[in-house]
């Protein structure tokens, strides 16, 4: 990947792991464009990134991921300003634990809105060009909570499995046509949405995810650079995930028994 004059466009690049991605890119000199709802904090992003690599070329969109007209329409207005999309990075999401009899239907709605759709319909919008050119990444952010089912995720981590899912079948159809798919199996990451989804976290969801610290975005972010370079079909930031993702499928049971254990020892 020649990162140089490249054209990296990140959705949810307002904050979090997009934001930190589009500083690694820019720090490649490549040439930035972030997407988000929240034209202010892109436009604060956009001016953290420039301080942070003097030059760096950036641009913001403001648009709802979740909305195919929209993202569509912003899409087009960015490859008219900066050239076709080398690197899509689909970041946009939102998480909302909570026991599945108590959560209310919209949130169910709202996690396949965005982290579902909203990973869907970018890629729609700018796969068919790459195909077309015989070139490009495209990298979906998932979850370690796609990995294996967790107590209080049965609406974000439904949603994260289907962005697996997706991810898994496009790379078989588009790798003939040289287009590198990648999924993301991120743990939880010190961003502002891990901050805003602790005050509503079950008891059994915070046991089960026991004492394991948060990684940085940085460290995301490095790790979906790092998978761009080498044609990743699956990056993994941390060591854990990496290992969660190779047990799990071989011996499931372990983890089953183990997270049921933990509920029972966890009041609530």
């Amino acid at each position: 990947m020649d990162w140089n004059g490249a054209h990296v466009v990140i959705t949810g690049g307002s904050s979090g792991i997009g934001e930190a991605v589009a500083l690694v890119a820019a720090e490649r000199r490549a040439k930035v464009t972030i997407i988000a709802r929240d034209a202010h904090r892109l436009n604060q992003a956009a001016d953290r990134i420039r301080a942070a690599s003097p030059g760096a070329v950036v641009g913001v969109v403001s648009a709802d991921v979740s909305d195919q007209t929209a993202i569509t329409a912003a899409l087009e207005r960015t490859v008219a300003d900066r050239g076709p999309v080398d690197v899509l990075v689909c970041s946009a999401g939102i998480t909302r634990p909570g026991r599945f009899l108590e959560l209310d239907d919209d949130i169910f709605r709202s996690m396949m809105d965005v982290d579902y759709y909203g990973t869907l319909w970018p890629v729609r919008a700018v796969a068919p060009a790459m195909v077309a050119r015989g070139q490009g990444s495209i990298i979906g952010v998932s979850s370690a909570a796609a990995l294996v089912g967790v107590y209080g995720y049965s609406a974000y981590g439904a949603a994260k499995f289907a962005v697996r899912g997706l991810f898994e079948a496009l790379r078989t159809e588009l790798a003939p046509h040289r287009v590198h798919v990648g999924c993301v199996f991120p743990p939880d990451v010190d961003t502002p949405m891990l901050a805003e989804e602790e005050q509503w976290k079950p008891a059994q969801t915070k046991a089960i995810a026991g004492s394991i610290k948060p990684i940085s975005a940085r460290q995301v972010a490095d790790a979906i650079v790092d998978g761009i370079d080498h044609g990743r079909a699956e990056i993994y930031a941390d060591s854990q995930t990496r290992a969660l993702a190779r047990t799990v499928a071989t011996v499931p049971a372990i983890y089953r028994q183990l997270f049921d254990r933990r509920v029972r020892r966890t009041p609530g």
